[in-house]
């Protein structure tokens, strides 16, 4: 499936200059959603994950229903204050400031085979900061998976150590 097809361009958004890629389309689709998550989920059997993590928000759009088909837990990593018990953090970069992700201290254990789940990977700092926590825990990070790849930032240079699935690519 072209799921290209299914991805609308949003000019000037969030401002100028900027070419969104709005997904929801795909995931108004059915059949197109569930066949990209039929992709990402044969993509985790082959590299034997024992749980799926993904950062907020779109990340659980990803990975919930991969952890569901899986059978398997999915972990979220979400903006620090939003996780209600003991977190780690790790602060990164974006593209105008820093931010803060957690991950609960018990939610990786040492030695799981982690798929970590985004719709997107731009710059890859937030999948960094991501794979910087889960290795924290001592979890092995598998695979990263994404929907969309914006290849004009540079993204996969922070990933190539890792291995990565990603069905498009602009």
């Amino acid at each position: 499936m072209d799921f290209k097809q299914h991805i609308k361009i949003v000019q000037n958004w969030p401002k100028e200059g900027i070419q969104f890629k709005d997904i929801t389309p795909l995931m108004n689709n059915g059949q197109a959603y569930k066949q990209a998550i039929d992709e990402i989920i044969d993509y985790a059997k082959q590299k034997e994950v024992d749980i799926i993590v993904g950062p907020e928000a779109r990340g659980f759009i990803i990975g919930c229903p991969v952890a569901y088909a899986l059978e398997t837990g999915f972990v979220p990593v979400r903006k620090e204050g939003k996780l209600p018990r003991e977190v780690i953090k790790v602060d990164y970069g974006l593209e105008y400031g820093e931010n803060v992700l957690t991950i609960h201290k018990d939610a990786v254990k040492p030695g799981q085979r982690v798929l970590i789940t985004d719709d997107l990977l731009a710059t890859g700092g937030t999948i960094e900061a991501t794979i910087n926590l889960v290795e924290q825990l001592g979890g092995v990070v598998a695979g990263c998976a994404f929907l969309i790849e914006l290849s004009y930032l540079n993204g996969m240079e922070k990933l190539k150590n890792y291995d990565v699935l990603t069905l498009m690519r602009y």
